[in-house]
């Protein structure tokens, strides 16, 4: 035993040297992408005339490219990691704010305060939003605590029900308000209309993904179950009131700034888990980046593709995501039967 001992830490460092050095390769085609949606639109330029001086091409980018890319890249990288935390919480992997009504419920709590108070502030809308996305998800799962059985598949069906429900709510009060443009441009996501001073709500989802890789160690633990974590010495009520706090508020800053993003959080938390198995600390930083370059993808593809209009972030996400929602749906059905 003693002889094998250090051929297996050999194995480990370099295992953990490889995944280093993927995971910077990662973040440089992160950063190309990012480059590229810096020079993608309809005010043309090239670098060279941004260099040389020119008044529009500097204006252009330092109004629209910078703020447009900069938000790309935190609201990707919250979502992705909110995701990956109700899929620790949930202890379900096709859990994520658009399948668990999270969307849906800070959608409806924009509408009400739009509704109460019309002039109110985009803090105060952030609030409300955040508010109703803890307790919509609060009572998502709360209902999975009542259920006999949590079959696998069966959880994803429960949340997008209550999402369903969440939703019909919401288009009726909206219907009879003559705010269904309004309701439709939150459950939409598009970042085409983000410009400098209109983002910048964005960087306090980058200081909850922030808060999220330090509490990593502690979500990977209430993914193993209260008893577990109890047993451990630690409080599985403040760690879940940890984990909802911030997913309520990475939904509801994104979706109050920018949309709906579907799908997002389901996808990147899967993909990395299948690399990385369910430790959040080692994955956090791989949902981050992944979910960065997935949205920028996205988000130049649209803009690409009947160019000089766009197709929003939301519809070609929910394409993407929505197929290989249902491709994980199959997946996993096989690997359970």
């Amino acid at each position: 035993m003693r002889s094998a001992e250090p051929l297996f830490c050999e194995t480990q460092k370099r295992g953990r040297a490889l995944s280093t050095i993927t995971l910077i390769g990662a973040v440089l085609g992160v950063l190309a992408l990012a480059a590229v949606s810096l020079f993608i639109g309809v005010a043309e330029f090239s670098l060279s005339d941004l260099l040389s001086g020119q008044d529009k091409a500097a204006e252009v980018f330092a109004i629209s490219r910078i703020p447009r890319t900069v938000s790309l890249i935190l609201a990707g990288t919250a979502l992705a990691v909110a995701g990956l935390i109700m899929q620790m919480m949930a202890r379900n992997k096709f859990v994520e704010p658009s399948t668990a009504g999270t969307v849906e419920s800070a959608s409806l709590g924009l509408l009400l305060i739009t509704l109460a108070v019309p002039n109110a502030s985009i803090f105060l809308k952030m609030s409300a939003g955040s508010v109703m996305a803890l307790l919509g998800t609060g009572l998502f799962l709360l209902i999975l605590t009542r259920l006999p059985l949590r079959n696998t598949l069966f959880v994803p069906l429960i949340g997008l029900m209550l999402g369903g429900v969440i939703a019909s709510i919401s288009t009726f009060i909206a219907y009879g308000s003559n705010l269904l443009q309004t309701l439709n441009a939150w459950t939409t996501g598009d970042f085409s209309a983000v410009l400098k001073g209109r983002y910048e709500l964005l960087w306090i989802v980058g200081i909850l993904t922030l808060i999220a890789y330090i509490a990593a160690d502690r979500f990977t633990v209430v993914g193993l179950g209260q008893d577990f974590t109890t047993s451990l010495g630690m409080s599985y009520g403040k760690i879940m009131a940890i984990g909802l706090t911030i997913v309520a508020l990475v939904t509801a800053v994104v979706v109050v700034t920018v949309g709906a993003i579907p799908f997002l959080g389901l996808i990147v938390p899967n993909l990395v888990t299948l690399l990385f198995g369910d430790n959040v600390r080692r994955g956090v930083p791989w949902v981050a980046v992944l979910g960065a370059g997935l949205v920028l993808l996205c988000d130049v593809v649209g803009r690409i593709i009947i160019f000089p209009a766009e197709i929003p972030i939301g519809l070609t996400m929910g394409v993407l995501g929505s197929g290989l929602f249902l491709f994980l749906l199959l997946w996993g059905s096989k690997r359970e039967y």
